[in-house]
């Protein structure tokens, strides 16, 4: 298939371009700058300079491709807007033509639930109200194949900015690392090259639609994760925070979505797809794999 792509140059868009050049998909990526460009055409991709806000140069390139998949997010106050000019363009390119669209969304939007299944009630916290919305208008097109894909928190290859928050904890006299509060809540985690598998399975079945929650079923505490951290940074151990402490160090919007008790098995991405994470867990990259200094 001929695939666009934003975010190719992104933590998880990377890996997504990764996944679909190795299984033979041709990928347009679409970039910002020349830098991108030359970046992306090494990694197989052909490069498209534009500016994801101009919906004509969009809609064109669009018009060429079989499929398309966002991972782009400038992670700041425009995120919604972004998202919300990327769907106007696909929305329009790909009407009455049953193509896909995959939109990648985050485990946050359901706020605090140790089971989060595609049937959850959505509980979004301020930092992130504004996805859903937005998807709903991708789920709701019903002449194009729409899919919004609901990632936990994504780790590996020594990359990921959630793992590098752990990794840059503040220290305690001993040196040991301060816990992102008392460190009891669980996170949901998926390997970024788990998820680029998943998202290419979606984009080749045309069954798949809808909403598909990813984890890789682990659910480690908080306290579980700084402690291996901890090992990867040659630190001597971790401590538990604080809810205030955690609020103090990133603000406020940003602690409460890391302070969220969150679990995931994936169900209906293993069921319907075959879906199975095989990469190591976040606990045991921190402890032996590609975070370790």
């Amino acid at each position: 298939m001929k695939v666009v792509l934003t975010g190719a140059t992104g933590f998880i868009g990377s890996h997504v371009l990764a996944d679909l050049y190795k299984h033979g998909h041709e990928v347009i990526a679409l970039v910002r700058d020349n830098l991108q460009a030359q970046t992306v055409a090494a990694r197989g991709a052909t490069p498209a300079v534009v500016d994801l806000y101009d919906r004509p140069a969009v809609t064109a390139l669009l018009g060429g491709a079989d499929g398309a998949i966002h991972t782009a997010s400038p992670g700041d106050a425009t995120s919604a807007n972004l998202d919300s000019a990327v769907v106007d363009a696909v929305t329009g390119a790909f009407a009455g033509t049953g193509k896909p669209y995959l939109q990648i969304s985050g485990l946050w939007i359901y706020g605090a639930n140790p089971s989060i299944t595609e049937e959850s009630a959505f509980d979004a916290p301020p930092l992130v109200a504004w996805k859903e919305p937005i998807e709903r208008r991708v789920l709701g097109a019903t002449d194009m194949r729409g899919a919004v894909i609901v990632s936990s928190v994504a780790y590996g290859d020594g990359g990921g900015g959630i793992p590098g928050v752990l990794l840059g904890s503040p220290r305690d006299d001993a040196g040991n690392l301060i816990m992102l509060g008392p460190g009891q809540q669980h996170w949901s985690t998926v390997h970024a090259a788990d998820l680029a598998d998943f998202f290419r399975r979606v984009l080749e079945d045309d069954s798949a639609r809808g909403r598909y929650i990813i984890g890789n079923g682990v659910n480690s505490t908080v306290a579980e994760l700084t402690q291996a951290a901890a090992v990867a940074v040659g630190a001597p151990g971790a401590v538990p925070g604080s809810d205030e402490e955690a609020r103090a160090r990133l603000g406020d919007y940003f602690a409460e979505v890391l302070l969220l008790d969150q679990g995931t098995d994936a169900a209906r991405a293993r069921a319907e797809l075959g879906w199975q994470p095989t990469r190591p867990s976040l606990s045991d990259e921190f402890r032996r794999g590609s975070y370790r200094k």
